[in-house]
Protein backbone atom coordinates (compact mmCIF):
# COMPACT_ATOMS: atom_id res chain seq x y z
CA UNK A 1 0.00 0.00 0.00
CA UNK A 2 1.18 3.42 -0.99
CA UNK A 3 2.14 5.89 1.90
CA UNK A 4 -0.60 6.90 4.16
CA UNK A 5 0.14 10.09 3.95
CA UNK A 6 0.22 10.35 0.56
CA UNK A 7 -3.20 8.39 0.19
CA UNK A 8 -5.12 10.78 1.37
CA UNK A 9 -3.32 13.82 0.22
CA UNK A 10 -1.64 15.80 3.45
CA UNK A 11 1.56 16.54 4.74
CA UNK A 12 3.13 14.51 7.81
CA UNK A 13 2.59 17.46 10.14
CA UNK A 14 -0.74 17.73 9.46
CA UNK A 15 -3.32 18.50 12.27
CA UNK A 16 -6.03 15.61 12.95
CA UNK A 17 -8.92 18.25 11.44
CA UNK A 18 -6.61 18.17 7.79
CA UNK A 19 -6.62 14.31 8.43
CA UNK A 20 -9.99 14.31 8.89
CA UNK A 21 -11.51 16.76 5.95
CA UNK A 22 -9.20 15.16 3.26
CA UNK A 23 -10.47 11.54 4.64
CA UNK A 24 -14.53 12.53 4.37
CA UNK A 25 -13.65 14.24 0.63
CA UNK A 26 -11.91 11.29 -0.61
CA UNK A 27 -14.44 8.80 1.05
CA UNK A 28 -17.23 10.43 -0.73
CA UNK A 29 -15.14 10.50 -3.72
CA UNK A 30 -14.30 6.88 -3.79
CA UNK A 31 -17.61 5.39 -2.11
CA UNK A 32 -18.64 2.54 -3.37
CA UNK A 33 -22.42 3.48 -3.94
CA UNK A 34 -20.66 6.65 -5.82
CA UNK A 35 -19.09 4.47 -8.24
CA UNK A 36 -20.96 1.49 -8.96
CA UNK A 37 -19.33 -1.78 -10.46
CA UNK A 38 -15.98 0.40 -10.39
CA UNK A 39 -13.11 -2.17 -8.72
CA UNK A 40 -10.59 0.46 -8.31
CA UNK A 41 -12.62 3.08 -6.84
CA UNK A 42 -13.25 0.63 -4.05
CA UNK A 43 -10.29 -0.36 -3.82
CA UNK A 44 -8.97 3.19 -3.54
CA UNK A 45 -11.45 3.86 -0.72
CA UNK A 46 -10.57 0.45 1.23
CA UNK A 47 -6.99 2.30 1.38
CA UNK A 48 -8.04 5.35 2.12
CA UNK A 49 -9.97 4.12 5.20
CA UNK A 50 -7.27 2.07 6.42
CA UNK A 51 -4.84 5.23 6.09
CA UNK A 52 -7.33 6.88 7.92
CA UNK A 53 -8.44 4.93 10.98
CA UNK A 54 -4.23 4.75 11.80
CA UNK A 55 -3.30 8.76 11.43
CA UNK A 56 -6.46 9.72 12.99
CA UNK A 57 -5.38 7.68 16.23
CA UNK A 58 -2.51 9.56 17.79
CA UNK A 59 -0.61 6.22 19.32
CA UNK A 60 -0.77 4.54 16.01
CA UNK A 61 0.04 7.42 13.99
CA UNK A 62 3.02 7.28 16.10
CA UNK A 63 3.81 3.65 15.56
CA UNK A 64 3.42 4.53 11.84
CA UNK A 65 5.49 7.41 11.28
CA UNK A 66 8.47 5.38 13.33
CA UNK A 67 8.35 1.99 11.60
CA UNK A 68 5.46 2.41 8.59
CA UNK A 69 2.82 0.26 8.07
CA UNK A 70 4.16 -3.01 9.10
CA UNK A 71 4.83 -1.28 12.41
CA UNK A 72 7.84 -2.58 14.59
CA UNK A 73 8.23 -5.67 13.09
CA UNK A 74 8.99 -3.42 9.93
CA UNK A 75 12.59 -2.90 10.83
CA UNK A 76 13.40 -6.64 10.05
CA UNK A 77 13.72 -7.94 6.38
CA UNK A 78 12.02 -10.82 7.75
CA UNK A 79 9.17 -8.98 9.43
CA UNK A 80 8.11 -9.76 13.23
CA UNK A 81 11.31 -10.83 15.18
CA UNK A 82 13.31 -11.99 11.99
CA UNK A 83 14.42 -15.51 11.28
CA UNK A 84 12.94 -16.52 14.74
CA UNK A 85 9.58 -16.02 13.81
CA UNK A 86 10.30 -17.78 10.03
CA UNK A 87 10.97 -20.63 12.19
CA UNK A 88 8.34 -20.63 14.67
CA UNK A 89 5.94 -20.48 11.65
CA UNK A 90 6.51 -23.54 10.30
CA UNK A 91 8.05 -25.41 13.37
CA UNK A 92 5.65 -23.88 16.25
CA UNK A 93 2.48 -23.41 14.81
CA UNK A 94 0.63 -26.47 14.55
CA UNK A 95 3.75 -28.40 12.37
CA UNK A 96 7.01 -29.78 13.23
CA UNK A 97 8.21 -29.44 17.01
CA UNK A 98 7.14 -28.37 20.03
CA UNK A 99 9.00 -25.01 21.18
CA UNK A 100 8.00 -21.38 20.85
CA UNK A 101 5.50 -18.98 22.26
CA UNK A 102 1.80 -18.61 21.15
CA UNK A 103 0.74 -15.17 20.68
CA UNK A 104 -1.86 -13.78 23.50
CA UNK A 105 -5.37 -13.98 22.51
CA UNK A 106 -6.87 -10.88 24.56
CA UNK A 107 -10.23 -10.16 25.00
CA UNK A 108 -12.23 -10.24 21.18
CA UNK A 109 -13.60 -7.75 19.14
CA UNK A 110 -17.14 -6.59 20.07
CA UNK A 111 -19.51 -7.18 17.32
CA UNK A 112 -20.68 -4.53 14.49
CA UNK A 113 -23.75 -3.21 14.92
CA UNK A 114 -26.12 -1.58 11.42
CA UNK A 115 -29.10 1.31 12.64
CA UNK A 116 -31.03 3.66 10.07
CA UNK A 117 -31.05 7.03 9.84
CA UNK A 118 -33.79 8.93 8.21
CA UNK A 119 -33.33 12.48 6.81
CA UNK A 120 -35.13 15.06 5.69
CA UNK A 121 -35.32 15.24 1.51
CA UNK A 122 -32.84 18.70 2.03
CA UNK A 123 -30.52 17.70 4.78
CA UNK A 124 -29.37 14.72 2.24
CA UNK A 125 -29.12 16.94 -0.74
CA UNK A 126 -26.77 19.55 1.69
CA UNK A 127 -25.29 17.28 4.46
CA UNK A 128 -26.32 17.10 8.15
CA UNK A 129 -25.52 15.72 11.36
CA UNK A 130 -28.08 13.30 12.15
CA UNK A 131 -28.22 11.95 15.69
CA UNK A 132 -28.50 7.44 15.45
CA UNK A 133 -29.64 5.68 18.82
CA UNK A 134 -28.55 1.87 19.29
CA UNK A 135 -28.87 -0.38 21.93
CA UNK A 136 -25.42 -1.68 22.08
CA UNK A 137 -22.67 -2.62 24.85
CA UNK A 138 -20.65 -0.52 26.65
CA UNK A 139 -17.80 -0.37 29.16
CA UNK A 140 -19.26 -1.25 32.11
CA UNK A 141 -18.44 2.23 34.77
CA UNK A 142 -18.52 0.36 37.91
CA UNK A 143 -15.39 -1.85 37.02
CA UNK A 144 -13.57 0.05 34.52
CA UNK A 145 -14.41 -2.89 32.00
CA UNK A 146 -11.81 -5.40 33.57
CA UNK A 147 -15.23 -7.19 35.09
CA UNK A 148 -13.43 -7.57 38.29
CA UNK A 149 -15.59 -6.38 41.21
CA UNK A 150 -13.62 -3.02 42.98
CA UNK A 151 -11.25 -3.29 45.03
CA UNK A 152 -10.52 -6.81 42.72
CA UNK A 153 -8.70 -7.43 40.04
CA UNK A 154 -8.23 -10.16 37.38
CA UNK A 155 -5.63 -12.65 37.54
CA UNK A 156 -3.29 -14.60 34.87
CA UNK A 157 -4.80 -18.20 33.94
CA UNK A 158 -2.64 -20.99 34.91
CA UNK A 159 -3.50 -23.35 32.94
CA UNK A 160 -2.30 -21.07 29.73
CA UNK A 161 -0.15 -18.85 31.80
CA UNK A 162 -1.48 -15.93 30.24
CA UNK A 163 -1.51 -16.65 27.01
CA UNK A 164 -5.04 -17.61 26.47
CA UNK A 165 -4.27 -20.68 23.98
CA UNK A 166 -3.43 -23.89 25.28
CA UNK A 167 -1.31 -26.29 22.61
CA UNK A 168 -1.62 -29.72 22.27
CA UNK A 169 1.07 -32.13 21.55
CA UNK A 170 0.94 -35.63 20.04
CA UNK A 171 3.63 -38.14 18.18
CA UNK A 172 3.41 -38.92 14.33
CA UNK A 173 5.50 -40.25 12.15
CA UNK A 174 6.91 -37.13 11.50
CA UNK A 175 7.58 -35.73 14.14
CA UNK A 176 6.03 -33.88 17.12
CA UNK A 177 2.30 -32.40 15.89
CA UNK A 178 1.20 -29.44 18.08
CA UNK A 179 -2.22 -28.20 18.15
CA UNK A 180 -3.53 -24.63 19.63
CA UNK A 181 -6.79 -23.65 20.95
CA UNK A 182 -8.49 -21.26 22.93
CA UNK A 183 -7.84 -22.08 26.73
CA UNK A 184 -10.91 -23.82 28.30
CA UNK A 185 -10.17 -22.28 31.40
CA UNK A 186 -10.16 -18.52 30.70
CA UNK A 187 -12.17 -18.36 27.17
CA UNK A 188 -9.32 -17.43 25.55
CA UNK A 189 -8.57 -13.79 27.75
CA UNK A 190 -5.44 -14.95 29.51
CA UNK A 191 -6.96 -14.13 32.69
CA UNK A 192 -9.84 -14.97 35.00
CA UNK A 193 -11.93 -13.00 37.12
CA UNK A 194 -11.87 -14.76 41.10
CA UNK A 195 -14.78 -11.71 42.06
CA UNK A 196 -16.84 -10.68 39.12
CA UNK A 197 -18.37 -7.15 38.71
CA UNK A 198 -22.25 -7.64 40.29
CA UNK A 199 -23.23 -4.79 37.73
CA UNK A 200 -21.58 -6.60 34.44
CA UNK A 201 -21.21 -10.14 36.22
CA UNK A 202 -17.55 -10.19 34.59
CA UNK A 203 -18.67 -9.07 31.16
CA UNK A 204 -16.91 -6.02 31.80
CA UNK A 205 -19.34 -4.23 29.70
CA UNK A 206 -23.21 -3.43 29.98
CA UNK A 207 -26.00 -2.67 27.60
CA UNK A 208 -27.37 0.25 26.91
CA UNK A 209 -29.21 2.63 24.91
CA UNK A 210 -26.43 5.20 23.35
CA UNK A 211 -26.54 7.66 20.73
CA UNK A 212 -24.09 8.87 17.96
CA UNK A 213 -23.51 11.91 16.29
CA UNK A 214 -23.53 11.02 11.85
CA UNK A 215 -22.04 13.16 9.92
CA UNK A 216 -23.46 12.64 7.01
CA UNK A 217 -22.54 14.09 3.61
CA UNK A 218 -24.16 15.88 1.13
CA UNK A 219 -25.27 14.31 -1.76
CA UNK A 220 -26.22 11.03 -0.30
CA UNK A 221 -29.37 9.06 -1.11
CA UNK A 222 -31.34 6.24 0.15
CA UNK A 223 -29.30 2.80 0.30
CA UNK A 224 -26.17 4.59 1.22
CA UNK A 225 -23.90 3.21 4.21
CA UNK A 226 -21.86 4.76 6.17
CA UNK A 227 -19.35 3.37 8.49
CA UNK A 228 -18.61 4.64 12.30
CA UNK A 229 -15.22 2.34 12.70
CA UNK A 230 -15.06 1.70 16.70
CA UNK A 231 -18.72 2.74 16.91
CA UNK A 232 -20.24 -1.06 17.39
CA UNK A 233 -20.64 -2.81 20.58
CA UNK A 234 -17.70 -3.36 22.89
CA UNK A 235 -15.69 -6.43 23.27
CA UNK A 236 -15.92 -8.18 26.54
CA UNK A 237 -13.57 -7.10 29.26
CA UNK A 238 -11.94 -4.75 27.25
CA UNK A 239 -12.27 -5.88 24.18
CA UNK A 240 -12.47 -3.82 20.94
CA UNK A 241 -15.14 -2.13 20.16
CA UNK A 242 -16.84 -3.33 16.82
CA UNK A 243 -17.85 -0.58 13.31
CA UNK A 244 -21.63 0.74 13.52
CA UNK A 245 -22.91 0.86 9.61
CA UNK A 246 -25.99 3.35 9.16
CA UNK A 247 -27.68 3.02 6.43
CA UNK A 248 -29.64 6.05 4.82
CA UNK A 249 -33.37 6.40 4.41
CA UNK A 250 -34.38 9.81 2.45
CA UNK A 251 -38.19 11.06 2.89
CA UNK A 252 -39.29 11.71 -0.52
CA UNK A 253 -40.50 15.49 -1.41
CA UNK A 254 -43.58 16.83 -2.30
CA UNK A 255 -41.91 19.59 -4.54
CA UNK A 256 -38.89 17.62 -6.27
CA UNK A 257 -37.97 14.54 -7.44
CA UNK A 258 -34.25 13.56 -7.76
CA UNK A 259 -32.98 11.23 -10.63
CA UNK A 260 -29.30 11.26 -10.38
CA UNK A 261 -28.11 14.02 -9.00
CA UNK A 262 -30.50 16.24 -11.32
CA UNK A 263 -33.49 17.55 -9.38
CA UNK A 264 -37.06 17.58 -11.74
CA UNK A 265 -40.05 20.20 -10.89
CA UNK A 266 -43.25 20.49 -12.51
CA UNK A 267 -44.46 24.12 -12.86
CA UNK A 268 -47.94 24.59 -13.20
CA UNK A 269 -48.55 27.63 -15.04
CA UNK A 270 -52.48 28.84 -16.39
CA UNK A 271 -53.25 28.55 -20.05
CA UNK A 272 -53.66 32.39 -20.36
CA UNK A 273 -50.15 32.43 -18.71
CA UNK A 274 -48.28 30.32 -21.51
CA UNK A 275 -49.89 31.79 -24.27
CA UNK A 276 -48.92 35.50 -23.24
CA UNK A 277 -45.84 34.68 -21.07
CA UNK A 278 -45.46 35.53 -17.79
CA UNK A 279 -42.78 35.20 -15.06
CA UNK A 280 -43.59 32.42 -12.32
CA UNK A 281 -41.60 33.09 -8.95
CA UNK A 282 -40.10 29.14 -8.00
CA UNK A 283 -38.93 28.61 -4.56
CA UNK A 284 -35.86 26.11 -4.75
CA UNK A 285 -33.73 24.36 -2.19
CA UNK A 286 -31.25 27.50 -2.99
CA UNK A 287 -33.44 30.36 -2.44
CA UNK A 288 -36.46 31.96 -4.53
CA UNK A 289 -36.15 32.34 -8.48
CA UNK A 290 -38.26 33.05 -11.29
CA UNK A 291 -38.89 31.05 -14.05
CA UNK A 292 -39.48 33.27 -17.34
CA UNK A 293 -42.83 31.52 -19.10
CA UNK A 294 -42.35 32.87 -23.34
CA UNK A 295 -45.44 33.36 -24.91
CA UNK A 296 -46.81 30.15 -26.46
CA UNK A 297 -45.08 28.21 -24.06
CA UNK A 298 -46.39 24.55 -24.43
CA UNK A 299 -46.69 21.56 -21.69
CA UNK A 300 -43.27 20.06 -21.44
CA UNK A 301 -40.84 22.74 -21.98
CA UNK A 302 -37.60 22.38 -19.29
CA UNK A 303 -35.61 25.04 -18.01
CA UNK A 304 -32.58 24.08 -16.72
CA UNK A 305 -31.62 25.95 -13.55
CA UNK A 306 -27.47 24.94 -13.46
CA UNK A 307 -25.87 23.82 -10.40
CA UNK A 308 -28.62 23.93 -8.06
CA UNK A 309 -29.52 20.04 -7.76
CA UNK A 310 -27.69 17.47 -5.78
CA UNK A 311 -24.23 18.16 -4.60
CA UNK A 312 -21.81 15.21 -6.53
CA UNK A 313 -20.27 12.75 -4.19
CA UNK A 314 -17.02 11.35 -6.38
CA UNK A 315 -16.40 14.92 -7.11
CA UNK A 316 -17.01 18.72 -7.25
CA UNK A 317 -19.79 20.49 -8.21
CA UNK A 318 -23.25 19.76 -8.47
CA UNK A 319 -26.60 18.79 -10.28
CA UNK A 320 -29.00 21.01 -12.46
CA UNK A 321 -32.68 21.49 -11.80
CA UNK A 322 -34.40 20.89 -14.25
CA UNK A 323 -38.13 22.84 -14.22
CA UNK A 324 -40.52 21.35 -16.88
CA UNK A 325 -43.78 23.41 -17.58
CA UNK A 326 -47.27 22.16 -17.59
CA UNK A 327 -49.97 24.22 -18.91
CA UNK A 328 -53.14 23.99 -16.99
CA UNK A 329 -56.34 24.03 -18.81
CA UNK A 330 -59.44 26.31 -16.62
CA UNK A 331 -61.94 23.31 -15.78
CA UNK A 332 -64.57 25.79 -14.53
CA UNK A 333 -65.45 29.08 -16.32
CA UNK A 334 -68.29 31.41 -15.49
CA UNK A 335 -70.40 32.98 -18.29
CA UNK A 336 -68.39 35.62 -18.96
CA UNK A 337 -65.43 33.92 -18.80
CA UNK A 338 -66.77 31.83 -21.20
CA UNK A 339 -68.21 34.11 -23.70
CA UNK A 340 -64.68 35.66 -23.88
CA UNK A 341 -62.71 32.67 -25.33
CA UNK A 342 -65.65 32.50 -27.50
CA UNK A 343 -65.00 36.25 -28.88
CA UNK A 344 -61.10 34.66 -29.24
CA UNK A 345 -62.00 31.70 -30.49
CA UNK A 346 -64.37 34.01 -32.95
CA UNK A 347 -61.36 36.35 -33.71
CA UNK A 348 -58.46 33.13 -34.18
CA UNK A 349 -61.18 31.42 -37.03
CA UNK A 350 -61.13 28.34 -34.48
CA UNK A 351 -65.13 26.71 -34.29
CA UNK A 352 -66.26 25.80 -30.50
CA UNK A 353 -69.22 24.36 -29.79
CA UNK A 354 -71.90 26.44 -28.72
CA UNK A 355 -73.30 27.20 -25.51
CA UNK A 356 -76.71 25.99 -27.05
CA UNK A 357 -75.03 22.60 -28.37
CA UNK A 358 -75.70 20.53 -24.76
CA UNK A 359 -72.05 19.65 -25.78
CA UNK A 360 -70.28 20.67 -22.49
CA UNK A 361 -73.46 19.26 -20.57
CA UNK A 362 -72.98 15.71 -22.03
CA UNK A 363 -69.54 15.72 -21.51
CA UNK A 364 -69.55 16.48 -17.97
CA UNK A 365 -72.71 13.55 -17.49
CA UNK A 366 -70.35 11.05 -19.34
CA UNK A 367 -66.82 12.07 -16.84
CA UNK A 368 -69.33 12.00 -13.68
Amino acid sequence: MADYYELLGVSRDATADDIKRSYRRLAREHHPDANPGDVEAEARFKQVAVAYETLSDPERRRQYDMFGEAGPGAQSPFGGGGLGDIFDMFFNQGGFGGGGQTAPSGPPRGSDLEAVVDLEFADAVFGAQAPVSVRTAMPCDDCEATGAAPGSQAQTCVECAGVGQVRRVRQSILGQMVTAGPCPRCNGFGTVVPTPCPTCRGEGRSIEEHTFNVDVPAGVDTGATLRLPGRGAVGPRGGAAGDLYVHVRVAPDDRFVRHGDDLHHDLHVAATQAALGAEIPLTTLDGDEVVAVAPGTQTGKVHRLRGQGVPHLQSRGRGDLLVQIVVDTPTELSEEEAELLRQLAELRGEEVASPESGLFSRLKSAFK
